[in-house]
């Protein structure tokens, strides 16, 4: 393994002091975001360098086999190093996306949220099942998630926001951002008649207090008050415990019901909407810079990124890296990875 390329080990271990170090002051608990955040980038490159040495482990161990006559044949020479090179090739391949993780926010936590199209009860179980695909790919990933906001229907979702904290969780899900198609048998339709579903998935990432300051008065915003909704039965909220709140200059609407009192639906909601703000002065700020560059190259959040083929064939296929796979089912049990790392290879 080539030190010094694109993963830098002594780099790499020249950060780690200086985190230690900062971890080691005395005031380093004064300001508890910035703190976790500084935590979290040192677990991070102790788990990469952990990595890396492992990789080498092997390398060096698989280099004085060769040198040495310990091994009885050639069949078991052959299949001992099959096995090593492997699990040495996965080590490399989760190195190399780590450090393809290498935007601004990417390092963030992240808010997904999922929205059906038209088409009534078809766009709206197909949202619901792009949520559990979604969660089960938190699980997967070991993600710790929190659902802010479901739109439930009659059958399936309208819309559904979800919190998510980890490890670089907006650089994975970043390019996730688009309309999803679904063509299938509609389980609706009492003439089996095959239907295409739309729903759209929009990734934004959580900013830290420290990179742009966005205040809010009450004259700023309007805030309705309703009831919770649910699943039905005991876990419909009879109160008017869900907050929605309108911020009035730009229009930007957050609802907030999962929390257990009024005041704590709003206080989320309140901080979800000062995110939303921040990315809407980034985003201002990079169109003024594109604007400036004359570069008309970036992609709009209405197009087609992915479809999801149950009928006449299976198939999900990323339209942007043509990278596909038949086994559909194993798509929606939350087994996305490949998808999102390739779609990394493809921009970088």
């Amino acid at each position: 393994m080539r030190s010094g390329g694109l993963f830098d080990i002594e780099e790499k271990k020249k950060k780690m002091i200086k985190l230690e170090s900062l971890m080691s002051s005395e005031n380093f608990w004064d300001d508890r975001e910035k703190s976790e955040s500084v935590i979290k980038e040192f677990n991070s490159i102790k788990e990469s360098l952990s990595k890396a040495d492992l990789a080498l482990e092997k390398i060096n161990s698989n280099l004085e086999i060769l040198k040495t006559d310990e091994i009885d044949s050639e069949e078991d020479l052959k299949e001992l190093l099959l096995t090593d090179i492997s699990e040495i090739k996965k080590i490399i391949n989760d190195l190399e996306i780590k450090v393809l993780l290498s935007g601004t926010y990417d390092s963030n936590d992240a808010i997904v949220e999922i929205h059906s199209g038209a088409g009534g009860t078809e766009s709206c179980d197909w949202a619901n099942m792009l949520f559990r695909m979604y969660l089960r790919y938190f699980d997967l990933k070991g993600y710790n998630y929190e659902i802010i906001n479901v739109n439930n229907m009659d059958v399936g979702i309208k819309s559904a926001s979800i919190l998510v904290k980890g490890d670089y969780v907006y650089g994975y899900l970043k390019n996730e951002q688009g309309v999803h198609r679904l063509v299938r048998i509609s389980p609706f339709d009492s003439n089996n008649r095959r239907h295409t579903s739309f729903a759209s998935v929009s990734i934004e990432p959580i900013f830290q207090n420290n990179d742009i300051e966005i205040e809010i008065s009450d004259a700023d915003i309007k805030i309705d008050v309703y009831k919770s909704s649910g699943a039905g039965g005991q876990s419909v909220n009879t109160t008017d415990s869900a907050v929605r709140v309108t911020h009035i200059e730009t229009g930007v609407i957050v609802t907030c019901q999962n929390e257990r009192s009024q005041i704590q639906n709003k206080a989320k909601a309140i901080e979800i909407l000062k995110n939303k703000l921040h990315k809407l002065e980034i985003e201002k700020q990079e169109k003024e810079l594109s604007d400036i560059k004359g570069d008309q190259s970036s992609i709009d959040f209405g197009s087609q990124i992915r479809s999801y083929v149950m009928h006449p064939y299976s198939l999900v296929k990323d339209h942007r890296t043509n990278y596909e796979t038949s086994n559909v089912d194993k798509v929606m049990d939350g087994y996305i990875e490949e998808f999102i790392n390739s779609n990394l290879r493809s921009v970088k």
